[in-house]
């Protein structure tokens, strides 16, 4: 999961920078997945040089990526319920950071389910 987190940080990134440079450098929450992905890759960068830390900072990815997602998704609705329309470039961003972070989310569960059993002998 450790490298999972730094792919999944590294294009969490690229989406927050493409967002903000497509913007014209003028909307600073552009970097939103940005930030989530800077996190990730970290959590990632460490399990990767301290291997025994791996359970809790691989929990800690997971809590960040399902925070990412929720924010990702939530956003865009409470901006549909007021009589709203994100920008396009906005709705990208939001759909790509909820497909990353989901995504991480899944298999980070599943390799938490995948250890449980080994770990039990099942």
């Amino acid at each position: 999961m450790d490298r999972v987190a730094i792919v999944i940080g590294a294009c969490l990134i690229a989406v927050g920078i493409g967002g903000f440079v497509a913007s014209g450098n003028v909307a600073p929450t552009a970097l939103i997945p940005a930030y989530v992905g800077v996190v990730l890759a970290i959590c990632g960068m460490i399990v990767l040089f301290q291997p025994t830390t791996r359970k809790h900072v691989m929990h800690l990815a997971a809590t960040i990526g399902l925070l990412g997602f929720l924010a990702a998704i939530g956003r865009p609705i409470a901006v549909l319920a007021h009589g709203g329309s994100p920008p396009a470039l906005a709705m990208f961003s939001f759909v790509s950071m909820a497909l990353l972070c989901g995504l991480f989310v899944i298999l980070a569960v599943r390799s938490f389910i995948a250890a449980r059993r080994a770990r039990l002998g099942q």
